[in-house]
């Protein structure tokens, strides 16, 4: 039905079917050999009239039942539109070949380079949707009925100049790195309903023949350049095996919107970044604030830390702001929960902190904290907190690292805007399927949910 429809589309178009079958001969294809011609010429020339090598749209039911000799010549049919016919090399009409199959291709019977000819490759199932059922159970048109109004039928020279414009068609760079992003990604394909992974195999004939379907997609939506948004049906061209089709058509979308979850990542990266030092900042002023009124004469070691004296092997510390912050120790009060714990960096040393419900460090135990002016109070026992000598000078805590002059909020409203930007573009395309739309709108989901939590880290750094 869809050869017969697309027939239509050309003007003064002819079309050949065939139904193959194990004992098909090439006769039953290309013609039979001329009789008149082997009599009188002495040329083996076949009379092609009505046969496949004359037709603009040929249709092909179960292909992988026709023998070797149909599909060898096939090969150059398909590839390079040429025939030979005895001691003559024929440039074929061709415009279209559709086959079709119950099976795929056997493997190890010579048959992959046929099956590789094959760019555009579509598992066609039973009718899903009940309405749909029901409209093609209650359908009485006829295919004689449908006519396509000679207006709009192409003809052969609009044809060919379409042709010569496609080849215009530039690819820019962000396609042909979208390109290879897929290309790499499809050595490892989830297969459906297991977990196993393919590594899928395209040669580079596909490759090149794609990049064709590319600038043919671009020229029908009336653009000069191949656009991400005409990559979206090319997973119908690189799978092998029906059930890679899914995971591919998966690769293919999240290809199209890597380079926004690629910036996003590094947008993510280097606001933690900034919040890390904006807090480091903040908490060095407050240190330096509480310090000018108390706890002068504590002695600071690597600006973040007080040394806790006769505790464990005498090395440990607790973090300035953690002791300022802490509640004083009175009889009512049990103390706050806290952990100490090797510091990773220097195991020689324990650190002491509060423990404020986030990850618990590895090896750490809990403890009860509370101080005075002075002391530090562990479970109860009392630890002095060092001070300065006589005449020793206090080093203040001082600020660490630099932020960035980033303007977060702008690059994330301006990132979202191109996300949104780049699903209008993909949803626009008239080969985008529907069930190509909704994984669409789930990617672009996921991606402005995370643009939405990182918003809200901006808020962070205003804190």
């Amino acid at each position: 039905m869809i050869a017969r429809r697309l027939k239509s589309a050309f003007k003064n178009s002819s079309s050949f079917e065939y139904l193959m079958s194990r004992f098909s001969t090439p006769d039953e294809i290309f013609g039979p050999v001329s009789i008149s011609k082997l009599k009188d010429s002495d040329k083996y020339e076949r009379s092609i009239d009505g046969y496949l090598p004359t037709a603009d749209v040929v249709f092909l039911d179960e292909i992988w039942k026709a023998g070797p000799a149909i599909q060898n010549t096939l090969l150059t049919v398909i590839n390079e539109k040429l025939f030979r016919n005895g001691d003559k090399e024929i440039s074929l009409p061709l415009k279209l070949l559709i086959a079709a199959s119950n099976e795929l291709p056997a493997q190890g019977e010579g048959l992959e380079a046929l099956w590789d000819r094959f760019i555009i490759r579509i598992e066609c199932s039973n009718i899903k949707q009940e309405r749909n059922f029901f409209a093609m159970l209650t359908d009485s048109n006829s295919e004689a009925e449908i006519v396509v109004s000679q207006k709009l039928q192409i003809t052969s020279d609009e044809y060919n100049e379409w042709s010569k414009a496609i080849d215009t068609i530039e690819v820019s760079q962000d396609v042909l790195k979208s390109i290879g992003v897929i290309r790499k990604a499809i050595g490892s394909v989830p297969v459906s309903s297991s977990d196993e992974h393919h590594n899928v195999y395209v040669s580079d004939r596909r490759w090149k023949k794609i990049v064709r379907l590319l600038r043919t997609s671009a020229f029908i939506h009336d653009r000069t350049s191949v656009s991400p948004a005409d990559l979206v049906p090319i997973y119908n061209c690189l799978w092998q095996e029906p059930d890679e089709a899914e995971g591919i058509r998966h690769i293919v979308i999240q290809s199209l919107f890597s380079e926004f979850s690629a910036h996003l990542a590094d947008i993510k990266l280097a606001l933690e970044a900034d919040i890390r030092v904006s807090r480091q900042h903040r908490a060095t002023a407050k240190a330096r604030k509480q310090m000018a009124t108390t706890d002068q004469r504590k002695k600071i070691y690597d600006n973040y830390y007080y040394h806790v004296l006769d505790h464990d092997t005498g090395n440990t510390y607790i973090f300035i702001t953690d002791y300022q912050n802490m509640r004083w120790a009175t009889k009512e009060n049990a103390g706050q929960l806290g952990v100490i714990y090797r510091d990773p960096k220097k195991p020689e040393r324990s650190i002491i902190r509060s423990f404020d419900g986030s990850d618990f460090p590895k090896g750490a135990r809990q403890a009860y904290l509370t101080r005075d002016d002075k002391r530090l109070y562990i479970d109860g026992v009392q630890f002095y907190i060092e001070e300065l000598e006589r005449d020793e000078q206090q080093v203040m805590p001082t600020e660490k690292g630099k932020l960035s002059d980033r303007d977060f909020y702008q690059e994330i409203e301006q990132l979202g805007t191109q996300i949104k930007q780049r699903e209008e573009q993909l949803l626009d395309n008239i080969l985008t399927s529907s069930a190509d739309k909704e994984t669409i709108k789930d990617v672009v989901k996921k991606l402005m949910t995370e643009i939405a939590y990182t918003r809200q880290d901006t808020e962070k750094l205003e804190a």
